[in-house]
């Protein structure tokens, strides 16, 4: 299959990860930003710098930086935005999961704010609306993709801008994923293909607190 039909975005390549993976082909640096206005979470920010190969495959495929300098142009930047959310397959969530009081919370489409090409690295930055009257205080994130085709390492320096709230981040433990996706393995018959949903295991979780008032 030609890598057209794979990488126009993240989205497709989720829909077309093979079966029984558990182990990643994309790596994303992620950074997280929370705002805050009145008590009320208002947005989330993430930063995705993606590995260099998959950058140089997503350059490629879309024509752009024929000279190889590392530099695009304004024009070739327009082109490039937005280019990881070009269309998103049924049950697709944008890998990101906000939780308060133990309710999922159904996320806005993502406004793609940014994007640029640094050291052969496609930088890219989104915000995704939370609902209207969201409370700060109890706030959990998690950053994943369930199938583990794209594997996200989060800055632990995330931040909560606009009011009077910290963030804590759990890491998670890969020693403990990796024993569970072994016992999983294990419960499965040799001749039994199926996909592995297992990249919750793998998610560090955000949680934001707030002074008393906030």
């Amino acid at each position: 299959m030609r890598p057209r039909a794979l990488i126009p975005s993240i989205a497709l390549m989720l829909a077309a990860t093979p079966m029984a993976q558990a182990h990643p082909h994309v790596f994303v640096d992620s950074t997280m930003r929370v705002f805050v206005q009145d008590g009320q979470a208002v947005s989330v920010e993430l930063t995705w710098t993606y590995d260099d190969f998959f950058s140089l495959l997503i350059l490629e495929d879309m024509g752009l930086d024929p000279d190889g300098d590392g530099v695009l142009s304004e024009a070739e930047l327009a082109q490039l935005k937005g280019f990881d959310f070009v269309e998103w397959p049924p049950g697709f969530e944008g890998d990101l999961y906000v939780y308060q009081g133990g309710e999922k919370l159904p996320l806005g489409t993502p406004e793609v704010t940014g994007i640029a090409l640094e050291e052969g690295r496609i930088v890219s930055r989104h915000i995704r609306p939370l609902p209207p009257q969201t409370q700060a205080r109890g706030l959990e994130i998690l950053q994943y993709d369930p199938t583990y085709y794209v594997a996200y390492t989060l800055d632990p320096q995330v931040r909560a801008l606009g009011g009077a709230c910290m963030v804590g981040l759990a890491p998670h433990d890969p020693d403990q994923a990796l024993a569970e996706i072994d016992a999983e393995l294990s419960t499965l018959p040799d001749d039994v293909v199926e996909e592995m949903r297992v990249g919750h295991l793998f998610a560090d979780k955000v949680m934001v607190t707030c002074a008393s008032g906030s």
